[in-house]
């Protein structure tokens, strides 16, 4: 009896033994579906709470409006060289949507966090922890797109900025570089601040000073020597630039300043190497942290 017993038991744990092959075999799509269930699961936080996507809209609107009025009159050679003011802003007002939809990615986050549920997500069976950085980067990435899409839209409205769809297809490639490397900041300073009040202290504190040090308002040429060392530094002067050559401009030199000049090109490629910098950064903070 005694032996039977033993038998039935090593059967039954035989067949309960799991099988890692099956596992290995599909973790790439099991990589998906947890990236798809965890993007989804942001797209009903916000089609229950959609304020947020409408503040992004409404806070550059009023800054293209309202900023564009205030200037109007001005003559055009005190700020810009024989271009109209709105033309002018209209980039940097493109470029701070994107900036201040993004540094917002890590509020979701943030408030997982607090809430306990980053901590399942942590403890359960998932196929890869970097499909939680993956969503996040997908959802951001598209609700920034479709506010920058407007903000586009109410720019060819206004000043017809945009005359070619390949100038549109370049900027959403700016846009979207933007995007991402001030995504993956964001989603680093989500995991390392204490709290959401923390975080949305720090983003108010950035938020406008990382507008004015750029030249989203006013060229380099109009800004004092320190300032110009700033906004060459922001890495928002040089997307703010190449989408305003696409849009304005027809010489190749985007940015002058005491140390060089750059192309479009060049730009675009400083914008891409900050991306990859910045998420390879927070890839191996999350890695590090809770791996």
């Amino acid at each position: 009896m005694i032996n039977t017993l033993h038998q039935s038991s090593l059967k039954y744990s035989a067949q309960l033994k799991p099988n890692n092959i099956i596992i290995a075999k599909n973790s790439k799509e099991n990589l998906l579906y947890e990236t798809y269930a965890l993007t989804k699961r942001l797209y009903i936080q916000l089609n229950r709470r959609p304020s947020t996507l409408i503040a992004g809209i409404i806070q550059p609107l009023l800054w293209l409006i309202l900023f564009g009025a205030l200037f109007q009159n001005a003559p055009i050679e005190l700020i810009t060289s024989n271009v109209q003011y709105g033309k002018f802003l209209s980039p940097g007002i493109i470029v701070f949507t994107a900036f201040t939809g993004s540094i917002n990615a890590g509020l979701p986050l943030m408030f997982d966090r607090e809430f306990g549920f980053l901590n399942r997500l942590l403890t359960a069976p998932l196929a890869s922890r970097e499909s939680l950085l993956i969503s996040s980067m997908l959802f951001i990435a598209t609700t920034t797109i479709l506010q920058t899409v407007i903000i586009i839209l109410f720019t060819l409205i206004l000043f017809h900025t945009i005359t070619h769809i390949y100038n549109i297809y370049m900027i959403f490639m700016i846009i979207l570089l933007i995007t991402l490397s001030i995504g993956s900041i964001s989603l680093y300073l989500a995991f390392t601040l204490p709290g959401h009040i923390e975080f949305l202290a720090f983003v108010l504190i950035i938020n406008l000073p990382t507008l004015f040090s750029s030249t989203a308002l006013a060229p380099l040429s109009f800004m004092p020597y320190w300032l110009q060392i700033i906004a060459s530094i922001n890495p928002l002067t040089y997307a703010i630039e190449s989408i305003r050559h696409i849009c304005i401009n027809s010489n190749n030199t985007i940015i002058q300043t005491a140390w060089f000049n750059l192309s479009i090109n060049e730009c675009i490629y400083l914008l891409l190497f900050m991306n990859i910098l910045s998420f390879i950064i927070v890839k191996n903070f999350i890695s590090y942290k809770f791996e």
